[in-house]
């Protein structure tokens, strides 16, 4: 059954996207065995509304649904701010040769598998995507504990200027042991960055 909202942090939600309940269905069944939250939506309407409440590491998306087709859906993803980089992998059951794949790829998508399609080649295709999304999520972290390292050190020196205009840090010792331990905490996150 599919998850309404995402779980724990770290996990990477799957929005699932097609008007045909047996579409919905299938896709879960290939992909429950991932362990991560599976949402559905009917429509592409549906789709921007969970966009909109929530992050996605992938987007399964229908190409023909009534209404916004995933087409449309694929377009309005891309132009906002805060889903433009979500990945989308079209699902169709249109011919192959029917210039979809090309129009999909235009549209933004990052894949595009036709129906009936390999289940393992899709759980693999998504898997590649949550890997993706975790090590993002990663090294976002990463980025903002060394950002927070950064400010604390700029503030130190800051401070240490602020004590020497008004002649309060006049033991050059002092000094050293300070500029040293700020250049102890840059070479650690240098390494780091490595």
């Amino acid at each position: 059954m599919a998850a309404e909202a995402a779980g724990a942090a770290g996990q990477a939600s799957i929005l699932l996207v097609d008007d045909m309940d047996d579409n919905l269905a299938a896709l879960e069944a290939v992909l429950t065995s991932l362990g991560e939250p599976l949402v559905r939506a009917r429509s592409g309407e549906e789709a921007m509304k969970a966009l909109l409440r929530q992050e996605f590491a992938v987007v399964l998306l229908d190409v023909l649904m009534p209404g916004m087709d995933g087409f449309e859906t694929a377009a309005n993803i891309k132009r906002l701010d805060q889903t433009k980089d979500v990945p989308i992998i079209f699902l169709t059951g249109t011919d192959s040769n029917s210039g979809y794949a090309f129009r999909g790829y235009a549209t933004g998508a990052a894949d595009y598998l036709t129906k009936p399609f390999d289940p393992w080649v899709l759980r693999a295709k998504v898997t590649v995507f949550l890997d993706l999304y975790r090590k993002n999520r990663q090294l976002q972290q990463l980025l903002l504990r060394d950002q927070a390292r950064i400010d604390t050190m700029l503030e130190r020196l800051s401070g240490i200027e602020h004590e020497l205009a008004r002649g309060e840090l006049a033991d050059a010792d002092e000094l050293r042991r300070r500029v040293s331990a700020m250049e102890e905490s840059l070479r650690e996150l240098r390494g780091r960055r490595r």
